[in-house]
């Protein structure tokens, strides 16, 4: 089964949630041959339901102690621009599309996405 796998790391990031998960999104997902969203929620305070999407299966969590397994399963991987998130998918060879959080304090997810965008790793976005 096809899948997206998307995480906000140990933030809070529901905008990127409420996003990946709306109907617009689904619906081009779907068309694109996905089938699965996975969701890793963090501290926000969205938890999707199984339901909530009408175009796919949906799976969502707050933590683990690893994500490695879903990362691996994963066919696309939509992330926050925390290092740590880029760095384990890009590792595990995902193609990743970044969606900076500009809420944070110092912007430094920025610099990382738009370097690692200029060395042709991923590709970012700065809004949703």
């Amino acid at each position: 089964m096809k899948t997206v796998f998307v995480t906000v790391g140990s933030t809070r990031f529901d905008e990127l949630i409420e996003s990946v998960t709306s109907s617009e999104a689904t619906q081009v997902l779907k068309f694109r041959g996905y089938e699965r969203l996975v969701l890793q929620v963090g501290k926000g305070s969205l938890l999707p339901d199984a339901d909530s999407c009408a175009h796919l299966s949906v799976e969502a969590f707050r933590f683990k102690d690893s994500i490695a397994e879903d990362m691996k399963q994963a066919d696309l991987v939509i992330s926050h621009a925390g290092a740590g998130s880029c760095l384990e998918a890009l590792g595990a060879g995902k193609p990743l599309l970044v969606v900076v959080n500009d809420k944070l304090m110092d912007n430094h997810q920025l610099e990382l996405a738009r370097q690692l965008h200029m060395d042709h790793h991923l590709l970012y976005c700065t809004s949703l």
